[in-house]
């Protein structure tokens, strides 16, 4: 992991494209800034998490193939 100490209005760059700048710090919170372009997903970690969670859990369960079937021919209707 790299660690950098950035102050407020400070960036840092990643790659050629993605920019992260320190917009606010109060407390223990830090107000960040992305510049990123707009293919680039980010999401806060917790969301990340869900998301995926989700997508493993949605994975995993079985479907039943003819409620599928059923399920397409009610939407070509």
């Amino acid at each position: 992991m790299l660690v950098l100490a950035r102050k407020k209005g400070e960036s840092i760059i990643i790659g050629d494209d993605i920019e992260i700048i320190v917009l606010e710090t109060e407390g223990d919170t830090v107000r960040l800034g992305i510049n990123a372009p707009r293919q680039v997903q980010i999401y806060r970690q917790e969301v990340y998490q869900a998301i995926k969670n989700s997508n493993k859990a949605a994975a995993e369960s079985k479907v039943d193939i003819s409620q599928l079937f059923a399920l397409l021919k009610k939407e070509e209707k």
